[in-house]
């Protein structure tokens, strides 16, 4: 039974380690996101994620109000894993805010509302009236 139970412990300090490197090492790439025509948010969620829904209908509908302004890229860990590694990503959801070159400006974690989403929009200059 000991012997089994230490073999068990002595890889948390391997798996632990993994992750830890997993973390620090270059992404796949490291350069930005690709030049683009108009300022840009990026949407990290997770498909399952309630708070990630809630964030997509509250981006679906800035994006409504004001049209051909901003770009609005929804993109889920299961599917877009290499941009999460390129952004660190580390809770979803995660707001990216890109300018029109493709530099990240800003960066929100958590549910953002509506009325304090525009209003950085509005400072950031990426929408107008």
């Amino acid at each position: 039974m000991k012997s089994g139970r230490r073999r068990t412990w002595g890889m948390v300090p391997l798996i632990l380690g993994l992750l830890l490197l997993w973390q620090i090492l270059p992404a796949d790439s490291q350069s930005p996101a690709p030049p683009q025509t108009r300022p840009a948010i990026y949407e990290f969620g997770r498909k399952l994620c309630p708070i990630c829904h809630q964030m997509e209908q509250v981006l679906k509908a800035v994006q409504e109000r004001y049209p051909g302004q901003l770009e609005v890229r929804l993109l889920f860990i299961d599917e877009d894993i290499k941009l999460f590694r390129q952004f660190n990503i580390a809770i979803v959801p995660t707001q990216v805010f890109l300018d029109e070159s493709g530099q990240e400006v800003f960066r929100h974690e958590g549910l953002l509302f509506r009325e304090k989403l525009e209003k950085k929009l509005r400072e950031l200059k990426f929408v107008r009236e």
